[in-house]
């Protein structure tokens, strides 16, 4: 039995789902990755769950670009978003204000809002009160007198129509040392002093514990961010009561409220779902189903959607690299082609791959996360072993063509009996490496709500917890390990004993 016979063992792995996949929800609510935005969407989940409905809440979905594509996308049926994220990111420069204007955006994409909660959570910009009393720094206009402080700032607040750019235009701030930062890592910075002022959220919870001042914006640059819930227009028939569960929420969240609910994950170390399930029996007298989080549980499950994922890509991966580079090695015209186009897939930026596909899979799948992850990995595992059978198969000594097409036989016979289990090292080895990398590569997609060891690690990233962030880093690590060790078994099995025997001497 030759290399290529054994694929479709493979194939039949990566064909089997996850054994702790639930059954395909009637409703998904979406967050993105801060602590506030998972509370009101486990807020939605419990509601839902108390409607009979079967629910699930993809979490921590990145920025929000990410939410919107899912919920015009039909991937995500509601989500948490602010007003002026609308106004300013999201409908930027269409001189829409106002919640009315809002309304009658959102409809012309099917789209339906309730009325604010009561929080505001809008930017503040911020620093350590110690420093800012030494400095006199009160408003954002006193900045300018300290062109030397170290300013940092959020990814997306780098690039939002009311961020950075308009802000330092607005108050004419001379700071040109200013750089992205992700939003939870920045508190640390700031409580370290390696950095002097960052972007805050009004609500965030750590503001109080870091003693951190947030400076007047004396210029009123930001707008209202009152958070509402944006929801598909067709949800009010599907799930009615539902939908009149989230509009009584109207006006029943202060920013007093909402920072208590923040300050009981972040601080106290509670999880999004029980502070929700704990303000909906307390405000509605809802009594919701709260998850218990077992840390094994919880493992075993990042591990089974993790291992899935790099099954299904890499299977799919060999079927398609593996044709393609014995095209490349047997016609000279199609190799540099063919090279060149894996090689460039393989320059584009992880997540931004992960983020571009969400649109385009949104027309073949419902899913959101998973099937993008998987494709992006395929993407990405192309190149290795295209390359290698590529460099195997031409690196065959010509005398050893030359005997067998003196002997008759033919093409396919040449490659099946001769070729291929004389380069199936070189293959093996570009395999390998593609798994390795998928292994560490499938992380990123808990970027996108696709599961794996990257959920327990953005999560961590999130809470500033290294104990979770090690939840997902060390069973990635040790199963990178085990990887490799299983491929050295693999050589045994499928490199040809002669071809071994010569590799070792």
């Amino acid at each position: 039995m030759t290399w290529l016979c054994r694929i479709p063992l493979l194939v039949g792995l990566a064909l089997v789902p996850p054994g702790l996949a639930d059954e395909s929800p009637s409703m998904r609510t979406g967050s993105k990755a801060f602590t506030e935005s998972l509370i009101l969407a486990e807020i939605v989940a419990h509601l839902a769950d108390n409607e009979g409905l079967e629910v699930e809440h993809v979490n921590g979905l990145g920025g929000t670009r990410l939410l919107w594509e899912a919920l015009l996308a039909g991937q995500i049926d509601i989500y948490p978003e602010y007003t002026g994220t609308m106004t300013e990111e999201i409908f930027a420069g269409q001189g829409i204000h106002g919640i009315a204007a809002l309304r009658t955006k959102l409809a012309e994409y099917g789209l339906k809002m309730t009325d604010p909660i009561g929080v505001n959570n809008t930017y503040v910009i911020g620093m350590k009160e110690e420093l800012a009393a030494r400095l006199s720094i009160r408003t954002i206009s006193d900045l300018r007198e300290h062109p030397d402080l170290t300013l940092r700032f959020s990814n997306e607040f780098m690039k939002r129509a009311d961020g950075w750019g308009a802000l330092a235009q607005r108050y004419q701030l001379p700071h040109r040392d200013v750089r992205g930062l992700e939003h939870a890592l920045a508190y640390e910075a700031l409580d370290k002093g390696v950095i002097q002022v960052t972007d805050l959220y009004a609500t965030d919870a750590k503001i109080r514990k870091l003693q951190l001042r947030r400076l007047q914006d004396n210029r009123n640059h930001f707008p209202e961010y009152h958070a509402v819930f944006v929801y598909r227009a067709e949800l009010e028939q599907r799930a009615p009561a539902l939908v009149a569960a989230l509009h009584s929420l109207e006006a029943a969240i202060d920013d007093t409220a909402m920072t208590n609910m923040n300050a009981r994950v972040e601080l106290v170390g509670l999880s999004e779902s029980q502070v929700a399930a704990d303000f909906l029996a307390e405000a509605r007298g809802i009594q919701s189903r709260v998850r218990e989080q077992s840390v094994v549980r919880d493992i075993a499950r990042y591990t089974l959607e993790h291992l899935h994922m790099v099954a299904v890509s890499l299977t799919a991966a060999m079927l398609i690299a593996i044709p393609l580079g014995i095209v490349a090695a047997r016609k000279a015209r199609f190799a540099q082609p063919i090279l060149g186009v894996v090689g460039i897939i393989q320059t584009v930026p992880s997540i931004a791959l992960l983020v571009l596909l969400i649109r385009p899979i949104s027309y073949f799948s419902d899913d959101l996360g998973y099937p993008q992850a998987v494709v992006a990995l395929f993407l990405y595992s192309l190149l290795p072993i295209v390359r290698n059978t590529y460099t195997g198969l031409r690196g065959i000594s010509p005398h050893l063509h030359e005997s067998a097409v003196a002997l008759g036989l033919p093409p396919w016979v040449r490659l099946w009996r001769i070729e291929l289990p004389l380069a199936s090292r070189m293959i093996l080895a570009g395999v390998k490496t593609a798994t390795v990398m998928n292994v560490g590569f499938a992380t990123l997609g808990g970027f996108i709500g696709a599961g794996g060891y990257g959920e327990p690690i953005f999560a961590g990233i999130r809470l500033n917890d290294y104990g979770v962030i090690l939840q997902g880093a060390v069973p990635a690590a040790v199963l990178a390990l085990i990887v490799q060790g299983l491929f050295e078994v693999a050589e045994r099995v499928i490199v040809p004993k002669g071809l071994r025997l010569k590799s070792g001497a």
